[in-house]
């Protein structure tokens, strides 16, 4: 960018990746092959701006979107509720923090309850 540009901030390339600089990415960056954060899988329950209406939800699973995707169904089916995946965070309705910790540690995860 030439010294005279008075060019403060841009929106014009949307979020980027904070490992690659490139266009964010959903789930893990693959350009590192490090396990992002502490390589544990975090449940918790949230009710804030949901009108009172808790869901779980699950965060660290280092898989790549097809894959997450695939293991929501399966959570899914097992607790018997909706939910949804967004931007890498597996959300399911209600309070489903137990079911999910033990098919987690099933798979062989390092899974940590989050929260209070």
């Amino acid at each position: 960018m030439a010294k005279s540009s008075r060019l403060v901030f841009s929106t014009d390339s949307g979020r980027m990746c904070p490992t690659c600089g490139q266009p964010a990415h959903q789930g893990p960056c693959p350009a590192s092959n490090a396990i992002v954060g502490d390589g544990k899988v975090r449940i918790q329950r949230e009710t804030k701006g949901r009108k009172g209406a808790g869901v779980t939800l699950i965060t660290g699973i280092p898989l790549p979107a097809t894959e997450l995707k695939t293991l929501h169904k399966t959570l899914k089916k097992k607790c018997g509720v909706g939910g949804a995946v967004k931007d890498g965070v597996l959300e399911l309705q209600g309070d489903q923090r137990e079911a999910v910790l033990a098919a987690l540690q099933g798979k062989g995860w390092d899974v940590k309850i989050a929260g209070g």
